[in-house]
Parts: structure tokens; sequence; C-alpha cells
């Protein structure tokens, strides 16, 4: 079993940066695909970033260009740094560990989430 642990929201201006970093619990971090997804308020979950095969990565038009997704399998770490952050992109965002393809179906992990707001 995996626990994820966000940290790093908070309040943030307009045009201002956040990084988020999400720590994994486990020896087999380096078997699953991670990703960051958020949920504004009132909206339904959505996806910012992901690994897909190996290091290559995929990110929601949305933030492309803005974001971007990183792991250290060293310190079963994955971070998502944001960049010329704007009002919309006030969520709560989500580290997910996705280790069905490598290690069977139950093996899918959400974080508690944590709070980012951009306002000025």
């Amino acid at each position: 079993q995996v626990q994820l642990a966000e940290s790093g929201g908070g309040l943030v201006q307009p045009g201002g940066s956040l990084r988020l970093s999400c720590a994994a619990s486990g020896s087999t971090f380096s078997a699953y695909i991670m990703a960051w997804y958020r949920q504004p308020p009132g909206r339904q979950r959505e996806l910012v970033a992901t690994f897909t095969s190996g290091d290559s990565t995929f990110y929601a038009n949305s933030v492309r260009g803005r974001f971007t997704i990183s792991r250290d399998n060293t310190k079963n770490a994955v971070y998502l740094q944001m960049n010329s952050l704007k009002p919309e992109d006030t969520a709560v965002y989500y580290c997910n560990a996705d280790g069905r393809i490598v290690l069977g179906p139950g093996y899918y992990y959400w974080g508690q989430g944590t709070q980012v707001t951009v306002s000025s």
C-alpha cells in the first residue's frame, strides 16, 4: 500500500509561483505512474499533469507551458512546479499514484489534497 502526502499549497498572487510536493510511502514507488489532479470549487476533479511511459509527460492544455511535473525516485517524491499562476488555477490539488499496470488492480491511490488559492 502507498500513502501520499501533499504539501506546498497556499495563497499566492496572480503571476506568482508555487511548488507542490507529494511524498509517498512504500518501496515500489518507481512502479507507479504519478500524476497531479485538481478540483476547482464547484467542479469535477481534472487531470493537471502526469507521467506517461518512462519519463514522458502530459499536461492539460490549461497549464501547458506554465506547470512542470517532476519526480525523484530516490526520495519517493513527485513535484509540481507552478509558474505564472492565474485565479482559475485555484483548486485543491491531489497527488495520484497508479500502479495498476505493473502491480495489478487495486494499486491506485490518492493523497488528501492541498489547497492552492490564486488571488490578489
